[in-house]
């Protein structure tokens, strides 16, 4: 499992998740920007996308709800949202109310956030 002592906000989970695409799928970091789409842009299938959300699940002791992919594109929105679930950030304005509510309901850390 990777460290993750330094994630302190979402900015340092965006760099976790950054180096986490990069060595374990080889995509290059100048590709990983903000606005970066998961699948189209960087060419993830779901299935590796799945995969990372179980490795940031497992690393952070947080639950991504099914329907995740349905509300989460890019990857900044990925990093605010796993920033969110983990009590780092703020609720991303982004996200559909029933999903919200799902994840508040199996994060206890999104609750207070």
């Amino acid at each position: 499992m990777r460290p993750i002592d330094d994630v302190k906000n979402w900015m340092t989970m965006f760099r976790w998740i950054v180096k986490l695409i990069r060595d374990e799928y080889g995509i290059e970091e100048s590709r990983l920007t903000r606005h970066a789409q998961l699948e189209s842009e960087l060419g993830l299938s779901i299935e590796q996308v799945e995969e990372m959300l179980q490795i940031i699940a497992g690393s952070f002791t947080i639950r991504f709800p099914d329907g995740t992919l349905n509300e989460v594109l890019k990857l900044e929105e990925l990093c605010m949202l796993a920033s969110w679930l983990k009590g780092l950030y703020k609720h991303p304005e982004f996200l559909s109310d029933g999903f919200t509510a799902t994840c508040r309901a199996q994060n206890p850390a999104a609750m207070a956030a």
